[in-house]
């Protein structure tokens, strides 16, 4: 941003390292690496030596990668990405919920900086901006990540929300591909009971984001994973959809 240049303004916020980024095709408020980045050098531990794999052989898709799916076979060890020299505007807002806190059209541009401000303050938020004195900082962000259903699973679905919330409610849709339908995990989180402070022990869900299972000051591994499959387990009793957890789990399974 400080250099002019524009397509990962709005992934401001975001901790980790750049190498970290392909792995998770880590995105948000409308942009996702895999837009940007045009190859990953990485080493090859089975062939045992450096390779350099394009975009389009790093199996990107919506929170995941090549890398992510043979977890043991790459050590990333540089990404390049091509950004967009725009006189300092932004990459096109997609995003409507940033659209509106910038107070434009989705597909407009306003200065990169502008962007990154306008992103930071709705993480700040939703509790997605580290703040030592603040638990609902104190997660690992978005715990699991939204449902993508095929059409057939998409209509059985609506019709447990029917059944459950009643005729007129509708369920959040966007389109996730041929055949495909994207809902959002924090909505059914929140309508399977699972609102805003849920919980009384150390690991809790944010006060600020349904998606967000906090440690209060004193939570342990054991106390997040029992948090997480009440959550997993109650969204598939109410609506018959599996959430997924977006964070990578090591030496223990949810």
């Amino acid at each position: 941003v400080e250099a002019g240049l524009a397509g990962i303004e709005c992934l401001a916020g975001i901790p980790g390292s750049a190498g970290a980024t392909p792995i998770q095709n880590v995105g948000a408020y409308g942009q996702d690496v895999s837009a940007t980045i045009t190859e990953v050098v990485a080493y090859d531990r089975r062939a045992g030596e450096v390779v350099t794999v394009p975009n389009a052989e790093c199996g990107f898709a919506y929170r995941h990668s090549r890398f992510k799916a043979d977890p043991t076979r790459y050590v990333v060890l540089r990404v390049r990405f091509e950004l967009e020299d725009t006189d300092g505007l932004s990459a096109p807002i997609k995003y409507a919920e940033t659209a509106r806190a910038l107070g434009v059209e989705p597909g407009d541009r306003v200065p990169a900086a502008t962007a990154r401000t306008a992103v930071l303050a709705l993480r700040a938020g939703k509790g997605m901006v580290l703040d030592p004195d603040d638990h609902d900082t104190w997660s690992a962000g978005s715990f699991f990540t939204n449902p993508v259903l095929t059409e057939a699973e998409h209509t059985a679905f609506l019709a447990r929300v029917a059944d459950r919330l009643g005729p007129d409610v509708a369920a959040p849709a966007f389109p996730a591909g041929e055949g495909h339908v994207k809902t959002s995990a924090a909505w059914l989180i929140d309508r399977a009971g699972f609102t805003k402070g849920y919980g009384t022990g150390p690991a809790r869900i944010s006060t600020k984001h349904t998606l967000a299972l906090t440690n209060r000051g004193a939570a342990r591994t054991a106390d997040l994973l029992a948090l997480a499959r009440e959550v997993r387990d109650g969204v598939r009793e109410a609506f018959g959809v599996t959430l997924v957890n977006e964070p990578v789990t090591v030496g223990v399974r949810l």
